[in-house]
């Protein structure tokens, strides 16, 4: 007897709209998953490469307005996502057209597969940091087979419980206080070194002048849009636009601005060249605030992994969110133990740059009014955003100075608002 459920209809949670019983997360829940996603070790250390560069006035000024228009687009993204109800996969499907949408789906779970893997890597090499530093043991190959299958365990049984418990109950009340307790104290050690070797020194020190503002401006936008392709899976679960809107800018920003500018005090109170986790170490209680921030790394691989299992559903709905989501949570761990992470990170950096056009596009053609498509495929759209991913690797080769995000974005965006159509 063939089994009746076999014959039900698979439902692509990815590409309908959330449900109302399923819009939970008000501003506290937005504000405090985007600043615990905000905060990590990558970002601190993109700040510390900033001084060098540019010196510390033009550093900070770049981290203060890179953060805001940075955390901007992803607060805009928000609002739309929980506007619709869409996943990130939907708002591609409604923007290009269903058949189009699968090559950018498709580029985007390879992208989260890539930064969950570093994500991984990232957690395994603090943790095996912290074992030299606190016990003398170095693991070698041993050790770090250990530490990322440690990491790759505790990401799995993540993915297997609820997200929306985990943002609501795990991240607002235990984790992100605690993550913000590391940030304090760290902040107080190297404030104190800063005050002792002088704030006249650190405020005029000159940069090398390898990297004008406006290309450092570019590296801080960077690092918020690269969750552009996540933030609609979690703020189509907010109650309300202007909670998602407003608590996405808030917790993002205050995080982006607090860890660049952390990266930026660090660098400059340190040995030239210092590597950033050693220095965090020889703080005093660094060993501690270290561990809190090396869990909090795990947020930012479970964001990835869950949003890449989001995308994959939308692609291949017969497996589930959480299926997809713990089999990605495996492909990423074996993949952290074979790859030459330093060699996929540029292009990891190059994959990032097709998501800058591809949201400018959506945001002019979708938000504030945009009707989504109905076609297969939406060639306007669609030629934008190829032309868009021209426009940014041109900028980056021709005019660096200009910056490659900025005016990629404004391009994009305004060509796919002119050309959209409204809804009725």
């Amino acid at each position: 007897m063939a089994n009746p459920s076999s014959s039900l209809p698979v439902v692509n949670e990815a590409l309908a709209p959330v449900a109302q019983a399923g819009r939970v997360f008000g501003w506290p829940a937005h504000a405090a998953l985007w600043f615990s996603l905000g905060v990590g070790l990558l970002v601190m250390q993109v700040g510390a490469y900033l001084v060098p560069a540019v010196g510390t006035r033009d550093a900070l000024l770049a981290i203060v307005l890179g953060s805001a228009i940075g955390a901007g687009l992803l607060a805009c993204t928000a609002r739309l996502g929980c506007a619709t109800g869409l996943s990130s996969a939907g708002l591609m499907h409604a923007a290009y057209g269903g058949a189009f949408a699968r090559l950018p789906v498709l580029l985007n779970i390879v992208q989260l597969v890539g930064w969950t893997t570093f994500e991984l890597v990232v957690m395994r090499d603090g943790t095996a940091a912290i074992a030299r530093s606190a016990f003398g043991v170095d693991g070698g190959i041993a050790g770090a087979l250990l530490f990322t299958g440690l990491w790759g365990v505790v990401l799995a049984l993540l993915l297997a419980g609820s997200m929306l418990t985990l943002v609501r109950r795990f991240v607002g009340r235990f984790g992100l206080p605690l993550v913000v307790l590391s940030l304090l104290w760290l902040s107080w050690q190297f404030a104190q070194r800063l005050a002792d070797q002088g704030l006249a020194a650190f405020w005029q020190r000159a940069g090398a002048g390898s990297m004008g503002m406006l290309s450092a401006l570019d590296l801080v936008i960077a690092m918020p849009v690269s969750w552009l392709p996540l933030v609609a899976d979690y703020a189509r679960h907010g109650k309300s636009g202007r909670g998602a809107l407003g608590g996405t800018w808030a917790g993002y920003f205050v995080a982006n601005v607090w860890c660049y500018g952390l990266g930026v005090v660090v660098a400059s109170v340190s040995e030239p060249g210092a590597d950033l986790v050693a220095a965090l170490l020889l703080a005093q209680g660094g060993l501690a605030a270290l561990g809190l921030i090396l869990i909090d790394e795990l947020d930012n691989a479970y964001g990835d992994v869950y949003s890449g299992a989001v995308s994959t559903h939308s692609l291949l709905p017969r497996w589930s969110i959480r299926r997809w989501g713990l089999a990605l949570a495996v492909a990423c761990t074996l993949l952290a133990l074979v790859l030459p992470m330093h060699s996929l990170e540029p292009f990891l950096l190059m994959l990032s740059s097709v998501f800058v056009p591809l949201y400018g596009v959506i945001l002019g053609r979708l938000a504030w009014g945009g009707r989504a498509s109905l076609q297969a495929v939406d060639s306007v759209p669609a030629a934008l955003w190829i032309a868009g991913i021209a426009l940014y690797h041109a900028m980056a080769q021709w005019a660096p100075q200009w910056g490659s995000a900025l005016p990629t974005l404004a391009v994009t965006f305004v060509l796919a608002r002119l050309t959209r159509q409204h809804a009725r």
